[in-house]
């Protein structure tokens, strides 16, 4: 059982019979009343993400997940199909538990997949991943009385800032944590 200092970005819990991913915690203590502590959980089985507050004598159990790896095959409709790399089963999850994670996943990717009683329940990418450009505006030779940044398109959908030298077809690398332009592959 794991007390609520216990309780960390990132850990893995057990709420209300489902597993939950801690996404930020914060401890609060007032006066002469107990600490508390707020947090943002995301459900691994259904995507959904919650506001919990913890009281100071609160217990919760930290959830069993093992972690395989998988490669990413395609997607059809709302559905992501991997493939787990050891036994050569494959399994889908859907958008609604993938969430933002679908902008970064190109075929052959070899992800982390969470499992829950042996079921498969989420997935982790690669901190980074090279994406190619597919859509681009033209850098304006001498304008630099801009930030120096323009939006881009990468070849999975999503946009990304990124500097003005970045061109069409260049391959660049992706942070998946934060969504954001690492440099050029």
């Amino acid at each position: 059982m794991l007390s609520i200092s216990e309780i960390k970005n990132g850990k893995n819990i057990l709420f209300e019979n489902e597993p939950f991913l801690v996404l930020s915690s914060q401890h609060s203590k007032t006066g002469r009343a107990g600490a508390v502590l707020r947090t943002k959980l995301k459900n691994l089985l259904t995507g959904a993400l919650i506001d919990k507050t913890f009281q100071g004598a609160d217990k919760v159990e930290e959830a069993d997940i093992t972690r395989t790896k998988a490669q990413y095959l395609y997607n059809e409709n709302d559905s992501y199909f991997f493939m787990d790399t050891a036994s050569y089963e494959q399994f889908f999850l859907s958008k609604d538990v993938i969430g933002n994670l679908a902008l970064f996943l190109i075929e052959g990717i070899e992800v982390t997949v969470l499992n829950f009683n042996s079921n498969p329940v989420n997935i982790e990418l690669p901190v980074k991943v090279k994406l190619k450009v597919t859509e681009a505006p033209p850098a304006l030779k001498g304008d630099s009385v801009s930030s120096g940044d323009k939006l881009v398109t990468l070849e999975t959908g999503a946009k990304v800032t990124t500097p003005l030298f970045v061109q069409v077809g260049d391959e660049i690398i992706i942070n998946t944590e934060s969504g954001q332009y690492v440099s050029r592959a």
